[in-house]
């Protein structure tokens, strides 16, 4: 466990801030797209770790969302 010890505060709070930032997109985004279905599974997933939560997402929601609707970017 010395290894976690070794590591700075400021990378710390750069994960943190990432990861805040990445759940909260997350909510939002969902919570816009699929009126609030499952906005709350992404926001907290989100949280979690990166960047899974929102390489999944773009693939389960944003692209089939984009060829449903025929749009190019």
């Amino acid at each position: 466990m010395k290894e976690l010890q070794d590591v700075p505060y400021w990378l710390w709070a750069c994960i943190a801030a990432v990861l805040l930032l990445q759940g909260t997109w997350l909510f939002r985004d969902a919570r816009k797209r699929d009126k609030g279905r499952m906005a709350w599974f992404w926001g907290l997933w989100g949280l979690t770790g990166a960047p899974t939560p929102i390489i999944v997402y773009l693939l389960v929601v944003i692209l089939p969302d984009r060829w449903r609707t025929g749009q190019k970017r």
